[in-house]
């Protein structure tokens, strides 16, 4: 039975996958292309001001992809990849939670999970640690915001499991309205604390060493040695639109999974009894 709820859960994450691809594809990768043409852009800024100040220039790497694969092939085997592995975590978590949870009926439970599975394991991270385009970041700190955006995505999940286990304890005494406020309640302030405890991305040592404490990584105007601007900050139109499609892919990824498997399970778990076998031969007319 395990077994073939997982592959349910491939199924739907694969589908998931494709359709958030899509997605991506028609709204989020023109301000991606945006964000690179704007990196490329500040880039040449740099050198000029390096060439300027007597500095070599460093040669850049050449490009093992192009752009169009990567914003077709690389992007759409990973969306569907990672589909994938979202639907078979999605489906553990089903096979696990099934039968306790109460009344709650499969395709509820699809749904709720769901639900549980973009809150936990992509909005509440992202409120501390926002999806950013190309050009914002600085290689120097991809492995301490790796580490840090799994933190909050491991507290997350955690908090979320304890305040579903909390609720259901606080039931009996308070009923159901008010567990799931307490509950609510809970998991809010064990998130806040967390986020307050975990350094902003600005606030790395890299960061501070190099250009002081920012709440982020976005890229501030470069100036020239007076002090003058020669290539503006990373534009914010771009970065909200780039995090709003985000948002919205995730949306539609988690949506799809609970939706597609939904059904997919109730039919597993609640086959229709096959009538043919005592269905009565009709009478032969004399």
């Amino acid at each position: 039975m395990e077994k073939k709820l997982i592959l349910r859960g491939l199924l739907a994450g694969a589908v998931g996958g494709l359709l958030t691809f899509l997605f991506a594809r028609i709204f989020a990768e023109p301000w991606i292309s945006k964000a690179i043409d704007y990196e490329s852009g500040r880039d040449a800024a740099q050198a000029a001001l390096d060439k300027a100040a007597g500095v070599p220039a460093e040669a850049a790497g050449p490009d093992i992809f192009s752009r169009t694969i990567q914003a077709d092939v690389g992007v759409g085997v990973g969306l569907i990849v990672f589909g994938m592995a979202m639907g078979a975590l999605f489906a553990v978590a089903y096979a696990v939670c099934l039968g306790r949870v109460g009344g709650v009926r499969p395709r509820g439970l699809s749904l709720l999970l769901a639900g549980g599975g973009f809150l936990g394991i992509y909005l509440v991270p992202f409120l501390k640690y926002p999806a950013n385009p190309p050009a914002i970041g600085h290689e120097e700190t991809i492995k301490a915001r790796s580490g840090l955006y799994l933190i909050m995505v491991v507290c997350s999940v955690a908090f979320l499991v304890g305040a579903a286990w909390l609720g259901k304890r606080l039931q009996p005494r308070f009923g159901s309205w008010n567990a799931v406020l307490l509950a609510g309640a809970a998991f809010v302030v064990a998130t806040g604390v967390v986020m307050l405890l975990l350094p902003s991305l600005g606030h790395l040592a890299y960061n501070k060493e190099n250009f002081g404490n920012h709440s982020t990584e976005t890229p501030l105007p470069l100036k020239d040695p007076k002090g003058d601007i020669v290539y503006p900050g990373f534009p914010a139109d771009v970065l909200f639109s780039f995090r709003f499609y985000s948002v919205l892919a995730q949306l539609l990824l988690w949506s799809v999974i609970g939706l597609v498997y939904a059904p997919l399970a109730d039919r597993l778990l609640n086959p229709r009894p096959d009538t043919s076998a005592t269905r009565k031969p009709a009478p032969v007319p004399a």
